[in-house]
C-alpha cells in the first residue's frame, strides 16, 4: 500500500468538519438555509412547488389526502406520465440532442443515447409490448443485466401504464419465480446473458427455470447481449430486435393518475415472502426529481454517474427517474469495478469526464484497501461532487473518498433512504451544509425525521434510539403489493401514524443525524445493546483495516459474543499481535463490553453484486451452521473459503 499513512492519520485527527467550498456555494442550485424553515412551515406548499416543475396533463385538486392514514394520496386528481417527464418534455429545446444515457459494457463496448434517440427506442418497445397484449395495469417483470434495454424497457412500461417489477440479475430462479408469481406478471423481459468479470451470467437459463410449470407469464422478450446460444421456446419467446424492428417511432403516453402504480420493487429479505413495495407516479416523480436537483446540484453540463444496479431502488431513483426528469446525462456501467483491473471505475470517470459520482461505502472501502495507486492512474479533475449510498459510511472511508477520489475539493453527500422511502430522506445540501465525515447530516427539507425511544418520546441531541418519519412525504411507499395488513403491521404499528424505519440513529450536539444501521443488527452482550455498525466503524478506524463485518454468536454466559471478520489493507499481514491490537482498539473506542471475542481475517467479505455484506452468511460460519442461500453473492467461493478456514474452529 503506497498511501501516505501519516498524512492520512493527520486528516483523521482534525476537527473533521468540512464547510462547502466558496466556489461551489456561488454556483449551487440552492445555497440559502432558509429553505429548511420554509419547508417546515408549510411542507405541502414546498412539495407542490417541486411537483409544479414537472409536466402534468391535468393539475391536481388536492396536494395531500392523509384522511385514511397510513394510506396516503399525493397530488390527488392530477394526471401525468413518468416517461413523458423523463423524455418528451426535453425534446422541444436543445436537450433533444443532448446525451441522456451514456452506457458502457464490461467488455469495453459503449453507446450514447440522446434524448431524441431514447424517445424513439422507448416508443418502439412500448409499441412492441402493446403488440404482445400488454395493457395499462398489466405487470411486467424485467430480469436484465445493466444494458440500455433495461432503461428503455422500464420507461416503455411507464409510458403505457404497465407497472414494472425489476428483479436484480443476481437473484436465483427460485427468487425470480416468487416475484413473478406475487406480481402476476404477464410478460418477462430477459437477456441471453450478461458480462461479469469476463464471464457470462446465464440469465436466460434462470429465467426459463423460473417459469417452468404453471406461470402467469405469457411472453418472454429476450435481449441478445452476449450472443451465445440459448433455447428459444416457440410461441412464447421473442427476440427484442425482432419485436421492435417494424414498430412505429411514436407512442402516445398514457395519462396516469398521480396515484396509479408506477412500479413495484421487492425487498430482499432473508426469510418469508418477498415484499413488493409499491410506488405510485406523481409523488415518486416529485421526490426523485426534487432530491436529484438539490442534493446532486445537477447542472446542464453535468455527466452524472450512479454506480448502482438498476435492479435496486437506487438505480430506479438515481440512474433513471430522478436524473432524466431533470434533463441530466446519466451513465450506466454493466460490469464489475475490478475488470479488467482495479481502476475500471476511475477509467470511466476519466473517459466520460464524469462530474458527479454516487457509490456505496462497501465499494469505497474496497478501493481504500486496494490503495490510491489505482485512482492515481487517471485524471479525475472533472469531478465536482461525490455521493455515498446504501449504508452508513465510516469516517475513515469518507475522508479517503474525499481526499483520493475528490482531490479534497468535492463535497461528499452521504445519503440515507430506503426502498420504501423512494427518495433520499437525510442528506447534506452541498451548497449549504457543513459536512461531518460519517454523518448523513440533516433531513431533506420537507422531511420530518426524528429519533424516538421505545415509548415514543423524542430523543434530543446527544441521544440515540429509533429513526422515524413523523409526517407523510410524496415518494413514500403506498403499500405492500396485495398485502395491506402487512404494510400497516410492518411500518406503522410501532408508533401510531408514524413511519418506523427499522434503523437506529443518534443525534450529536449539533443535531446531526448519525445512522447506526438496522435495529436488528444489534448484538446483546451481557445486557448491553451494541450496534454492529459502531463496532465495525471502530475497527475500520484502525489504519491496518480496510473493511470489517461484525455479527453476534450465541454465548452461554453473555447471551451473545461479538465476532468480527476483518479484511486488512494490502501489505498488512494478519497475526495474533494484530488481533490483540484490534480488540484493544475497539475497547478504547467504544468500551470493554464491545471488545470482540474473536477476530477472523478474510481476504474478501461475502457480498452481493450490489456491494452489501451478507452478514447472515457470516453468522452461519460463526455458528457452524449449513450455509443459507448464496445465489445473490458476487463470489460464492468467498464464504465457502471462510467456512473451510474457520468453520471447524467452533
Amino acid at each position: 500500500m503506497t498511501q501516505n499513512t501519516g498524512a492520512f492519520e493527520a486528516l483523521l485527527q482534525e476537527d473533521r468538519t468540512y464547510p462547502p467550498p466558496a466556489e461551489f456555494v456561488a454556483n449551487a442550485n440552492i445555497a440559502d438555509p432558509a429553505v429548511y424553515e420554509e419547508a417546515r412551515r408549510d411542507p405541502e406548499a414546498f412539495w407542490a412547488r417541486f411537483a409544479g416543475e414537472l409536466d402534468w396533463f391535468k393539475p391536481w385538486d388536492t396536494v395531500l389526502d392523509w384522511s385514511d392514514a397510513p394510506f396516503a394520496k399525493w397530488f390527488v386528481g392530477g394526471k401525468l406520465n413518468a416517461a413523458y417527464n423523463c423524455i418528451d418534455r426535453h425534446l422541444d429545446g436543445p436537450r433533444k440532442n443532448k446525451a441522456a444515457i451514456i452506457w458502457e459494457g464490461e467488455p469495453g463496448d459503449w453507446q450514447v443515447y440522446t434524448y431524441r434517440d431514447l424517445y424513439r427506442e422507448v416508443c418502439k418497445f412500448a409499441n412492441g409490448l402493446k403488440s404482445l397484449g400488454v395493457e395499462k395495469g398489466d405487470r411486467v417483470t424485467l430480469y436484465l443485466p445493466m444494458v440500455p434495454e433495461l432503461a428503455i424497457a422500464m420507461l416503455a412500461c411507464a409510458r403505457i401504464g404497465a407497472p414494472h417489477s425489476i428483479v436484480f440479475g443476481g437473484f436465483s430462479a427460485e427468487s425470480l419465480r416468487d416475484r413473478i408469481e406475487d406480481s402476476q406478471s404477464k410478460v418477462m423481459i430477459t437477456a441471453d446473458g450478461g458480462w461479469r468479470r469476463g464471464g457470462i451470467i446465464p440469465l436466460k437459463q434462470s429465467a426459463d427455470a423460473s417459469i417452468e410449470g404453471e406461470t402467469p407469464v405469457e411472453k418472454v422478450v429476450v435481449v441478445k447481449r452476449t450472443g451465445h446460444d440459448v433455447p428459444i421456446v416457440e410461441g412464447r419467446d421473442v427476440w427484442w430486435h425482432d419485436l421492435v424492428a417494424d414498430q412505429p417511432l411514436n407512442c402516445e403516453p398514457e395519462q396516469m393518475d398521480s396515484e396509479d402504480m408506477l412500479f413495484m420493487l421487492y425487498t430482499s429479505g432473508t426469510t418469508g415472502k418477498p415484499k413488493g413495495i409499491v410506488h405510485t407516479t406523481g409523488g415518486y416523480m416529485t421526490g426523485t426529481y426534487a432530491t436529484s436537483k438539490w442534493i446532486f446540484d445537477l447542472k446542464e453540463d453535468d455527466v452524472y454517474w450512479c454506480t448502482a444496479d438498476i435492479g435496486w431502488v437506487t438505480g430506479h431513483s438515481y440512474i433513471i427517474y430522478g436524473p432524466l426528469s431533470n434533463g441530466a446525462t446519466t451513465v450506466m456501467y454493466e460490469g464489475s469495478p475490478d475488470y479488467p483491473d482495479r481502476d475500471r471505475f476511475w477509467a470511466i470517470v476519466e473517459k466520460y469526464a464524469c462530474t458527479i459520482c454516487y457509490t456505496a461505502p462497501t465499494a469505497i472501502r474496497t478501493f481504500m484497501r486496494w490503495g490510491e495507486e489505482y485512482p492515481n492512474r487517471h485524471d479525475m479533475s472533472s469531478l465536482r461532487l461525490l455521493g455515498s449510498v446504501g449504508e452508513p459510511i465510516n469516517p475513515e472511508a469518507w475522508v479517503w473518498y474525499w481526499q483520493h477520489i475528490g482531490g479534497g475539493r468535492c463535497p461528499v453527500v452521504d445519503t440515507w433512504w430506503q426502498t420504501e422511502t423512494g427518495a433520499v430522506m437525510i442528506s447534506p445540501l452541498p451548497g449549504i451544509t457543513t459536512l461531518k465525515p460519517g454523518s448523513a447530516t440533516q433531513p431533506f427539507p420537507g422531511i420530518d425525521a426524528a429519533i424516538l425511544d421505545e415509548q415514543g418520546n423524542e430523543i434530543g441531541p446527544g441521544g440515540g434510539g429509533y429513526l422515524v418519519v413523523r409526517k407523510p412525504w410524496p415518494s413514500m411507499l403506498r403499500g405492500i403489493y396485495g398485502d395491506p395488513e402487512r404494510f400497516v403491521q410492518q411500518y406503522w404499528s410501532n408508533y401510531e401514524g408514524i413511519y418506523f424505519t427499522s434503523d437506529g440513529a443518534k443525534l450529536d450536539e449539533e443535531s446531526y443525524f448519525w445512522l447506526l444501521g438496522r435495529v436488528d443488527d444489534v448484538i446483546n452482550v451481557s445486557a448491553h445493546r451494541i450496534s454492529t455498525m459502531e463496532v465495525e466503524s471502530a475497527l475500520v478506524d484502525n489504519l491496518k483495516v480496510a473493511e470489517a463485518a461484525c455479527i453476534g454468536r450465541t454465548h452461554e454466559v453473555k447471551g451473545q459474543a461479538i465476532v468480527a471478520f476483518v479484511t486488512l489493507k494490502d501489505q498488512v499481514a494478519g497475526s495474533d499481535d494484530v488481533i490483540a491490537e484490534l480488540k484493544q482498539h475497539v475497547a478504547g473506542k467504544i468500551g470493554s463490553m464491545a471488545r470482540p471475542d474473536d477476530i477472523y481475517f478474510a481476504a474478501e467479505l461475502p457480498k452481493t453484486r450490489s456491494g452489501k455484506i451478507m452478514r447472515r452468511l457470516l453468522r452461519d460460519v460463526a455458528e457452524g451452521r449449513a450455509l443459507g442461500d448464496t445465489t445473490t453473492l458476487a463470489d460464492p467461493a468467498v464464504v465457502e473459503m471462510l467456512k473451510e478456514q474457520y468453520g471447524d474452529e467452533d
